[in-house]
C-alpha cells in the first residue's frame, strides 16, 4: 500500500507522511480550510468527539506551514494537575510557551484548564509576552502559534462559567471540526488499511481483511472513532493466526466492544450499541426467542448494584428509590444472585 497522503484540494498539493487519511466529503473540508490558514498566524481550535485525530490534524497544520523545522509542543490540560497548569505553561525553567518558540504551542482538552491559568492565558496573547511564574523576572515574548482542541462543549462552559468567553472567542479564531467516524465511513476502508500497515511495522503479523468483513466495519457505530478502530485492527493482529480476518472473527470482536465508560452516552444509545452488537454476532440468521427474559436481567442487575451501593446496603432506602416495594427488591436480589458493596458509592476507601 503506497504512503499515506493529504490532498489539499485547493490546489490539489499532495505531501507525505501527516498521517491525515480519507478522501471523505468531511476530510476534504479540513484539507480545505489547512490550505487557506497554513501560514496566517491566526489561532485555530480543533472541535471534535475523543479519537478523531485532533493532534493529527494540529501536527498536520504546523508540519504544512513554515514553522516546520521549529518545536511542535503539546501539553494536555486533563493531564495536568490543576495547580501546576501555569507552571507547565509559564515556568521559569522554560515552561511550553518558551519551548515552543517559533513553533507551535498544541493545547489538548482546553476545556479541562482552570479559570485562574484562563486568565493569564489571555492576557499572554492579548499583550504578546508574560512574566515567568514562581517568582521568576524573565519577560518572554509569545512567538508560538497557538492550536487548541476539545471534546467539550466549551459555549456551554462559557455559560456556566467555567470557561472564559473573552479567551474562548480568542482562541477560536479559525475552527476545524473534526468528524467522527460515523460520519466518514468511506474512509473506514484506507483507514483499516494503513492500521494493518502499521500493526505490522510494529512487528505483528501482516493480516488482510477478508471483503465481506468491510461492510460490518464500516456500519458500526465507532463510539470510540479512528482510536477505536485503530485499536481493534491491533487486537485483530496479535490474536488471530488467520492470515485473512473473516467477517465472523470481527463481528465476535466487535460484540466485546460494548464498553462505553470512556464515552459520555445517553443510557439509550449505550443500551443501542449493546442491542446492535448482539444481534451482528449471530450473523445471518437471528438469535432464538426469548430475547427479553435472557437480556433484562443484564440491564436489571447495574441498576440494583449501584442503587444498593448507593443506599450503603440498606434495601429499604434502595426500594423507595427505585420506586418498587421492598420485597419486590429481595426477590429480584435473590433471583439475580447480586452482591453489593456496603460502602457508598463514589466513597474513598
Amino acid at each position: 500500500m503506497p504512503k499515506s497522503t493529504i490532498l489539499l484540494a485547493d490546489d490539489d498539493k499532495s505531501l507525505e507522511s501527516l498521517l491525515l487519511i480519507g478522501r471523505s466529503n468531511a476530510m476534504q473540508e479540513i484539507y480545505r480550510t489547512l490550505a487557506k490558514v497554513v501560514n496566517v498566524d491566526l489561532t485555530v481550535m480543533i472541535k471534535g468527539e475523543s479519537g478523531t485525530g485532533k493532534e493529527l490534524i494540529a501536527k498536520a497544520l504546523h508540519n504544512l506551514s513554515d514553522r516546520k523545522h521549529k518545536p511542535f509542543i503539546v501539553l494536555n490540560m486533563s493531564l495536568i494537575p490543576k495547580e501546576l497548569v501555569e507552571i507547565e505553561l509559564f515556568g521559569n525553567e522554560k515552561g511550553a510557551f518558551e519551548q515552543a518558540e517559533g513553533g507551535t504551542l498544541f493545547l489538548d482538552e482546553i476545556g479541562e484548564m482552570p479559570l485562574e491559568a484562563q486568565a493569564r492565558l489571555l492576557r499572554a496573547l492579548q499583550q504578546g509576552e508574560y512574566t515567568t511564574t514562581i517568582g521568576g523576572t524573565r519577560t518572554i515574548t509569545v512567538k508560538a502559534r497557538i492550536i487548541s482542541a476539545t471534546h467539550r462543549d466549551l459555549e456551554k462552559l462559557v455559560k456556566k462559567g467555567v470557561f472564559r468567553e473573552d479567551l474562548y472567542y480568542r482562541l477560536n479564531v479559525v475552527s476545524i471540526k473534526a468528524p467522527p467516524l460515523r460520519e466518514r465511513r468511506e474512509d473506514i476502508d484506507e483507514l483499516t488499511r494503513y492500521f494493518l500497515i502499521k500493526a505490522n511495522d510494529k512487528g505483528l503479523p501482516l493480516k488482510e481483511i477478508s471483503p465481506d468483513a468491510m461492510p460490518i466495519l464500516q456500519g458500526y457505530r465507532w463510539n470510540g472513532n479512528v482510536r477505536e478502530l485503530e485499536n481493534l485492527i491491533y487486537r485483530l493482529t496479535a490474536l488471530y493466526s488467520e492470515e485473512v480476518i473473516s467477517a465472523d472473527i470481527i463481528k465476535k470482536e466487535l460484540l466485546k466492544q460494548i464498553d462505553t465508560s470512556e464515552q459520555d452516552l445517553p443510557l439509550p444509545d449505550i443500551i443501542r450499541k449493546y442491542m446492535q452488537t448482539y444481534f451482528m454476532s449471530h450473523g445471518d440468521v437471528l438469535p432464538s426467542s426469548g430475547i427479553y427474559d435472557r437480556l433484562m436481567p443484564l440491564f436489571e442487575r447495574p441498576l440494583l448494584e449501584v442503587t444498593l451501593e448507593a443506599t450503603e446496603g440498606n434495601q429499604l432506602k434502595a426500594a423507595n428509590l427505585l420506586g418498587i416495594n421492598r420485597n419486590t427488591l429481595r426477590k429480584k436480589i435473590s433471583e439475580l444472585g447480586i452482591e453489593y458493596s456496603k460502602k457508598r458509592f463514589g466513597s474513598e476507601e
